[in-house]
């Protein structure tokens, strides 16, 4: 007798009804939403911020808030 595995498909739509179950809809839609994955390529995209200040440019904006 062997396990069968299941599909994604299953796994899916099992863990959807357990969350839904055990959190409640509004829960479970905001637990859903935190895993969202997004689009772009977030570590190229971070070099460009990072380059576009240095060290010294951030800390005149820091005293500039301060202010």
């Amino acid at each position: 007798m062997g396990i069968k595995a299941k599909t994604p498909n299953e796994i899916r739509k099992e863990g959807i009804e357990i969350l839904s179950r055990e959190l409640g809809p509004i829960e479970m839609v905001r637990f859903l939403q935190q895993y969202d994955i997004g689009e772009g390529d977030y570590t190229k995209e971070r070099h460009k911020w990072l380059r576009k200040n240095s060290g010294k440019d951030i800390k005149e904006e820091l005293k500039k808030l301060k202010k």
